[in-house]
Formats: structure tokens, C-alpha cells, sequence
């Protein structure tokens, strides 16, 4: 586990969902909506978080994004 999240990134709550009354599934990153799961797949997203701490619902989350796992997110603080 010590490969994953170098930066600490989840950490911080960067990752967020949402269900509707029709058992879909909204993963927001930053605000912004980058995927939606139903039927199977939500069904699957949420026995697989339930009971977890924050940080493993963030990386559950991550790895279901897919785009988040090669490292070239731009962190908007300027670097030192």
C-alpha cells in the first residue's frame, strides 16, 4: 500500500458520490461529475465501500474513475 497515493492526495476529500432513489451512483472529483454507475456497477461500488474508512472509499473511487491512476493530475499550488 505504500506505492499508492505518494502524495497523499486522498487524503483530503477530493473524491465525492451521490445515489439517486434508483440506486445510480455520481462520482464527483473536485466538484465536477466524471462518472456515472448503475446497475451492476453501482450495485458492485457500494457493497465494495461499505464499512470503509475515508480514505479507502477515496481510492474505491479512484480506481473506479480509471484516468486517475497515472499520475499526471495537475495540482494547481505552485511548486517551491
Amino acid at each position: 500500500m505504500s506505492n499508492i497515493d505518494k502524495r497523499k492526495r486522498l487524503d483530503e476529500e477530493i473524491f465525492t458520490y451521490q445515489t439517486t432513489k434508483d440506486n445510480k451512483v455520481f462520482i464527483y472529483w473536485m466538484g465536477k461529475q466524471v462518472k456515472i454507475l448503475s446497475g451492476k456497477a453501482s450495485d458492485t461500488f457500494l457493497k465494495a465501500i461499505e464499512g470503509k474508512d475515508h480514505h479507502e472509499t477515496q481510492l474505491a473511487m479512484a480506481k473506479i474513475t480509471g484516468n486517475f491512476k497515472r499520475g499526471n493530475e495537475k495540482d494547481n499550488k505552485a511548486k517551491k
